[in-house]
């Protein structure tokens, strides 16, 4: 089983706890709260499914391999969003 074998409720569940933990991995002011966190999860889960094929890792290791693999997804997304997004703090 990895991140696309799994069916909606699924992947926001993933979603959720992969933007979860990235939110809290990676500090800023972009992309908080629960709707913005689950589809940063799904998207990172997305985007680390990609990667992890495109790398030949294939398969991502059950569920907790696929929160991984989102996980990295979604921190690499959160990176991507805190460079274009530079409002200055207050």
């Amino acid at each position: 089983m990895n991140f696309f074998d799994l069916d909606p409720i699924g992947w926001a569940l993933v979603g959720f706890l992969a933007g979860g933990l990235s939110s809290w991995l990676v500090r800023g002011r972009a992309a908080r709260g629960c709707l913005p966190n689950i589809l940063v999860g799904i998207l990172g889960g997305l985007i680390g499914g990609t990667l992890a094929k495109s790398a030949g890792i294939g398969d991502a290791g059950g569920f907790l391999g696929s929160i991984f693999v989102a996980l990295l997804g979604s921190v690499l997304l959160r990176l991507a969003i805190e460079f274009v997004d530079r409002r200055p703090q207050r």
